[in-house]
């Protein structure tokens, strides 16, 4: 919940990001009340997200030091 919170604060704001995980979390209390189910976090979604961020971390990186005149080549490490 705390990646999609984040998620909508960036684009939506406090008080809306609250509210919509707010509504996430009781639809899920419903479904898992419904069917008497144990909650589990949905990794593959959280694994993505992170995959975004580091990609997007890189690339803001790489253009600051292009725009302080370095020469960046990446290479990744085992």
């Amino acid at each position: 919940m705390k990646t999609f919170y984040q998620k909508l604060l960036i684009r939506k704001g406090s008080k809306k990001a609250l509210i919509a995980v707010a509504h996430k979390q009781i639809i899920a209390a419903y479904h898992i009340l419904k069917n008497k189910e144990v909650y589990k976090e949905p990794i593959k979604q959280i694994e993505a997200i992170n995959q975004k961020k580091k990609q997007r971390d890189i690339q803001k990186s790489v253009a600051q030091l292009m725009n302080l005149g370095f020469s960046v080549r990446l290479t990744p490490t085992a």
